[in-house]
């Protein structure tokens, strides 16, 4: 499998994770990584404050186990450095949601910019920074446990 497409697997990764629940993956995922907002403050590093991060800031839904979300990547612009192991990708995200109380909607928009790193055996790549950058916010009641402004 070529470089471009191991990233992209890591970007549908993130969305299959999250969407699952799946908080200490989503850890592990970034374990050798840190997330920014699109000022480029830290907002969490490595898999303990990731994890955190996930945990203190998105809903569970205990009879579901899941946030009730789908996160949606798209429009993922690649490019990847081979000789110096290193790559960087551009996306669009889309989150949808439905609860009991709130009808199947879109309630986030937004873009990822992240960078990449070859693993050190040489084979496969792992995030090294996600900056995250929301676009249009909608109804986040039903996913968040923090108050977001845009």
């Amino acid at each position: 499998m070529d470089s471009a497409r191991q990233i992209e697997n890591l970007l549908y990764r993130y969305a299959e994770l999250i969407d699952g629940g799946d908080y200490v993956g989503l850890g592990q995922l970034f374990a050798k990584a840190r997330i920014i907002d699109a000022d480029g403050n830290l907002i969490a590093e490595g898999a303990d404050g990731v994890k955190a991060m996930y945990d203190n800031s998105t809903r569970i839904y205990p009879q579901a186990g899941t946030p009730l979300t789908k996160h949606v990547t798209t429009n993922a612009i690649i490019e990847v450095d081979e000789a110096a192991g290193v790559a960087s990708a551009r996306s669009y995200y889309t989150v949808l949601q439905r609860t009991e109380s709130l009808a199947l909607q879109p309630i986030i928009t937004g873009r990822y910019h992240d960078t990449f790193q070859r693993n050190q055996a040489g084979a496969g790549w792992h995030f090294t920074e996600r900056k995250m950058i929301m676009d249009q916010l909608g109804d986040l009641s039903q996913h968040l446990l923090i108050s977001v402004e845009g």
